[in-house]
């Protein structure tokens, strides 16, 4: 037995390793299928090329995975980065826009998991090491796909170098505050709902009333919360640029040389030679606005036509929010007892794996993973908020 528990603690280690790299390994095999995928849909020579060389570039971090977790002892399959019919119906349902959007989620996704596996995975240097490297290539792919969002947009091509620093303005649209202010509402509802129906004993009189009751406020509550919320954040993203913007043209002011030379070196990181980048650099001072949100958008990766609008943000949220609080309390306007409980229920799931699923819009997740994922979220809330009702149960 002793023998046996030594093997198992000297083996952990090696298959949790082999693990993280398995996952990473098949993380990059779907982004070069869909970097593959854009590539068929393209018209224009040179986009269709970096698509490639995008795949290309994953494939070769596939690669370099796939010789770890074999070095390490493991089993990895063919690499085969040709998109799957799923992906080729999601390709043609969403556009190369929202394809785009996806992308750059989901590399931004993997920047933060390679962190992650990189620090979680000191003890093995090498695979650490490989995790780090990565990491920073799938920083420059980010920027890439974010520049190609807009291609015909000068104002937009203007992307920070800097994207994978602490600190930078993060944005949203209408479309996410409202799926995330249905997921928030239905999440907290369902939980009162359940608790309330757990703790009323369906013979009280008026208990259905109480568990109506209870969800309503709920759902106000909830909804002016998203709502005041997602004002407040618009608008201090609206302020912290304002703040920055004010700094930034006080440096240019006090010293326009430095400024100049810092936007030039900037621009050589690009990939522009010393002589372009002057010229550049030279041409954009001549108006000090444009150089200023020049200078804005390269050094702090600030935008200003990125921020949402408070008020559609705000309203978004409050509607959605009031929407996903509403379906679990449907139920307890025409029944009271244990069969509004079993409809809440069901219809508190069926909305659950719906909203997971219109989650994946903007996450770049598997749909059907993301619905069973909130399916599986709810399911554990309406439980344990029942059980607690009916540990403290009237009546």
């Amino acid at each position: 037995m002793t023998n046996e528990s030594e093997n198992k603690k000297n083996i952990s280690p090696n298959h949790r390793v082999i693990a993280a790299l398995k996952s990473a390994w098949e993380r990059e095999i779907e982004a070069a299928q869909l970097y593959r995928l854009l590539a068929e849909q393209q018209e224009s020579e040179k986009r269709r090329g970096l698509f490639i060389r995008l795949a290309e570039a994953e494939e070769g971090h596939a690669s370099q995975f796939a010789e770890r977790i074999v070095a390490l002892g493991g089993v990895v399959g063919q690499i085969d980065t040709n998109p799957t019919p799923v992906q080729r119906m999601m390709g043609m349902a969403l556009g190369t826009d929202a394809m785009l959007r996806r992308l750059e989620a989901e590399e931004e996704r993997n920047t933060v998991q390679f962190e992650r596996s990189a620090q979680a995975l000191m003890e093995d240097p090498e695979s650490h090491a490989l995790f780090v490297r990565i990491e920073d290539e799938e920083k420059q792919h980010t920027v890439t796909l974010h520049s190609l969002k807009a291609p015909d947009e000068p104002r937009t091509r203007l992307e920070s170098i800097l994207k994978g620093e602490k600190w930078h303005v993060s944005t949203g649209s209408w479309v996410g505050d409202a799926i995330y202010g249905v997921n928030d509402g239905l999440g907290a509802v369902f939980g009162v709902v359940s608790g309330m129906a757990g703790a009323v004993t369906a013979g009280v009189p008026n208990s259905a009333r109480i568990v109506l009751v209870s969800g309503l406020v709920a759902t106000l509550a909830s909804a002016l919360s998203m709502g005041s919320g997602a004002f407040m954040a618009a608008k201090s993203e609206r302020e912290i640029y304002d703040a920055e913007i004010a700094r930034e043209r006080a440096e240019i002011e006090h010293s326009p040389a430095h400024e100049m030379e810092e936007l030039e070196l900037l621009y050589q990181l690009k990939g522009f030679t010393p002589e372009e980048a002057k010229r550049m650099t030279e041409s954009i001072a001549r108006n000090p606005e444009e150089f200023l949100k020049t200078m804005a958008h390269e050094e702090l990766g600030l935008s200003e036509r990125s921020f949402p609008n408070p008020y559609v943000s705000s309203s978004s949220a409050a509607l959605s929010t009031a929407v996903g609080g509403i379906l679990p309390v449907l139920p307890f306007l025409v029944l009271s007892g244990t069969p509004a409980l079993l409809a809440a229920a069901v219809i508190g799931m069926s909305a659950h794996f719906a909203v997971g699923a219109a989650k994946s819009l903007i996450t770049a997740r598997s749909w059907w993973a993301s619905g069973l994922e909130m399916t599986l979220i709810g399911f554990i809330t309406g439980g344990v908020t029942y059980g607690l009702g009916r540990l403290m149960h009237i009546g």
